[in-house]
């Protein structure tokens, strides 16, 4: 009996490792001082791989590996969007659980942050007002709160998966004759 593996549990090394190269990644910069990394290139390129070249490249390693180890050479269009969107949810959910944990351990990381942000926001706008400031200081504050921070990584991390998945499934797709 042929035992036939789901798309989305196709997709789930792929997702992650994903996850955990972008731990990875995090984990390097915050040894590094994250404060060296905002606006510069090296953050911007930790961005495009994050949120480009990453999830490319697993959504399209992970439809290729369904299409030729597991599905015979044929991939719909709609297992396509079932690997792609599961990968980058794992690959979020990885990143979001890590990110929880690491903020319970190293809860002076938030404090870090704050203050790089403020410096940031000062160089940007030298004649901010402490009232501006404030109010933006607490919606950065808000985003990094654990309970909104697990939510929204997954969410984006879905929307990512979901339009690359349109991209590469449109590419990869061998319908079954």
């Amino acid at each position: 009996m042929d035992v036939k593996v789901s798309p989305a549990k196709s997709g789930t090394p792929y997702g992650i490792l994903f996850g955990v190269i972008m731990i990875l990644e995090f984990v390097i910069m915050y040894v590094i001082g994250m404060k060296s990394l905002v606006n510069t290139s090296v953050g911007t390129i930790v961005n495009i791989a994050n949120y480009l070249i990453l999830p490319l490249l697993f959504i399209y390693l992970g439809c290729t590996n369904y299409k030729k180890n597991i599905n015979n050479g044929f991939i719909s269009f709609s297992e396509s969007l079932k690997t792609g969107v599961s990968i980058t949810v794992i690959a979020g959910l990885t990143y979001a659980v890590f990110s929880v944990i690491f903020n319970f351990i190293f809860p002076d990381f938030i404090n870090e942050m704050m203050d790089i942000t403020k410096e940031q926001m000062i160089k940007q706008n030298p004649n901010i007002t402490s009232k501006e400031l404030e109010m933006g200081l607490g919606m950065v504050k808000k985003f990094m709160n654990p309970f909104i921070v697990f939510p929204v990584t997954l969410v984006m991390y879905a929307l990512i998966g979901l339009i690359y998945s349109l991209i590469i499934g449109g590419i990869v797709k061998n319908e079954k004759p």
